[in-house]
């Protein structure tokens, strides 16, 4: 799993060649603001609903729908992609293709996905891509992070190369940071989401950004789940197969050099001085999509087209990188479908066995197992006449590979092992979190019938909290120890049980040391106090329970 594949292509390979992006001729409302513009401007949510309309009147492979509202009361766009064509979750499960979703727009001063999209939307209904839609079906959220969108600035990511005439800002209209809010769903946003990928279920999700930060050598950079404590089968089928594939592809078809995303750290070799720049990924936690989507034990797909290429060559690299995921998908279809369905069907068994089930509460990155050439690439800066802030401008194919040490994976230093059952307090205190768990699609109930069992409690020694807030939250850490004892649940105790497909997702939320759960986010803050047991006790061995699901509000 550790290996990184196929090293050797990636110092060399033709130029990049553009895709054919032109709209069907004599018809300039298939245009996008990008292309209509001169590559200068980007799509306005009015904008991208005009291209929508367009773009329907003419094909009858699309339709267009809302997933949500944003925290300003914008629609959340779907478009769905199909042939025959699909209008919801149950007929994309009566067809039974893969589905992906491709989300772009999250930070909305990264805005080549956005143009992106509507681009291959074009291709998928009108043009060359036309025959995948006969094997896959495409879910596109075009404009994810919408308010974010329409506060477009020319001072908003002045560094990056283009569009001059300004990009939206990055976080939502509340200042949260959608990328950061798939745990502790805060907004509206992350939850509208979330209950897309409990209505629609996609076995792919693709989530569409741009680099900030350190000059490499690559037209695009990627991401997978980066947690070792994540389904292994998954990890292995991402890093050892998939990515390996879309990489040959990127680079054989299009001539466009990809690699994991991350950035330097250290300084560079000097006179008598050995290269001490390593590779880092970025980050762990589920609080980052591709990481979230990896613990609902799907497969997940991050993209960071390179910012300091122009806007136009950073839309071809992120139109061209979406659809070789598109063919991929196509191609391995049933493969897709096997592999997510086997992951939630292997998780609810184990977790119905006795044998111990750990989930890491502690990391720290960790090297592959062997140094990688790296492309260092070169730059040099101008003027961007509307913001009169310099921006950063890629040097064309002038690059040098430097082996390094990649830090491409996050293994558990300290880990726990999950509950078979975990059981909160009965009462109206544990309804916010009852609730926060169903957003997620994860079952509660709760017992019908006392249950006596060996209970397990965190005794908290020590609440930690920090100074300062973090998306609006200040983070909680504890230390403490387990406590175990028989005791009796009273009926009307809520209870999550491991055994569901969404069972690590769950224990990842709940249990007490989790680095990104419902503690670590302030959500247990009303319960928790040192020398007292944290509200979220555990059963560890299977216990048969008379119960019922409650129903979600």
């Amino acid at each position: 799993m550790l290996l990184s594949l196929g090293l050797s292509l990636w110092a060399q390979g033709p130029a990049a060649r553009e895709p054919e992006r032109a709209p069907p001729a004599g018809d300039p409302a298939l245009a996008t603001r990008a292309e209509r513009s001169g590559f200068l401007e980007t799509s306005s949510l009015e904008d991208v609903q005009a291209f929508l309309g367009a773009l329907g009147a003419r094909t009858d492979l699309l339709r267009v729908s809302s997933f949500g509202t944003s925290e300003e009361g914008r629609p959340l766009l779907l478009a769905t992609l199909s042939n025959p064509p699909v209008a919801s979750p149950r007929e994309l499960r009566a067809l039974g293709r893969p589905a992906v979703f491709v989300m772009a727009n999250i930070h909305a001063g990264e805005v080549e996905g956005k143009e992106a999209v509507q681009n291959l939307m074009r291709r998928l209904t009108l043009g060359d891509l036309r025959p995948l839609l006969d094997s896959v079906v495409v879910l596109v959220a075009p404009d994810y992070n919408v308010d974010g969108n329409e506060a477009v600035d020319v001072q908003n990511r002045t560094e990056q190369h283009g569009p001059i005439a300004g990009v939206g800002r990055r976080e939502n209209a509340r200042g949260l940071d959608l990328n950061r809010d798939y745990m502790k769903l805060d907004s509206p946003e992350a939850r509208a989401l979330v209950r897309l990928f409990n209505d629609w279920d996609p076995q792919v999700v693709v989530d569409l950004h741009t680099t900030n930060g350190s000059y490499h050598g690559y037209h695009l950079t990627y991401s997978i789940p980066l947690n070792l404590s994540f389904e292994p089968r998954l990890l292995d089928y991402q890093r050892g197969d998939l990515m390996p594939a879309l990489e040959r592809a990127m680079l054989e078809r299009h001539g466009l050099r990809t690699y994991y995303y991350g950035n330097f750290e250290g300084e560079a070799a000097a006179a008598g001085r050995p290269e001490g720049r390593t590779w880092r990924a970025f980050d762990h936690k589920p609080r980052l999509g591709q990481n979230y989507v990896g613990l609902r034990n799907r497969v997940a797909i991050l993209s960071e087209a390179y910012s300091y290429l122009s806007f136009q060559e950073r839309i071809a690299a992120t139109e061209r990188f979406v659809e070789e995921i598109l063919r991929r998908a196509s191609e391995r279809g049933a493969e897709l479908l096997s592999l997510c369905a086997d992951l939630d069907r292997e998780f609810v068994a184990a977790a119905r066995g006795s044998s111990e089930l750990l989930l890491g509460v502690r990391y720290e990155a960790r090297p592959l197992a062997r140094p990688v050439p790296v492309l260092v690439g070169e730059v040099r800066h101008e003027l961007n006449p509307q913001s009169q802030k310099p921006m950063t401008v890629a040097l064309p194919d002038q690059y040098t590979a430097v082996e390094m040490q990649d830090f491409g994976v996050f293994a558990p230093v300290k880990s726990v092992a999950m509950a078979r059952i975990y059981a909160l307090e009965p009462g109206p205190a544990s309804r916010p979190i009852v609730e926060k768990l169903q957003q997620h699609g994860i079952l509660v109930e709760e017992l019908t019938a006392p249950l006596t069992a060996e209970v397990t409690a965190f005794s908290v020694t020590k609440l930690v909290r920090s100074e300062r807030a973090f998306q609006n939250r200040r983070a909680v850490r504890l230390e403490g120890n387990y406590v175990q004892a028989r005791a009796t649940l009273e009926a009307g105790t809520p209870v999550v049980r491991l055994a569901q497909p969404l069972g690590r997702l769950a224990a990842y939320l709940l249990e007490p040391e989790s680095d990104d759960g419902l503690v670590a986010w302030g959500l247990l803050d009303a319960s928790l106090a040192e020398g007292r047991p944290a509200p979220v006790r555990k059963i560890m061995e299977p216990a048969p329970m008379a119960a019922r699901a409650l129903e979600a509000r």
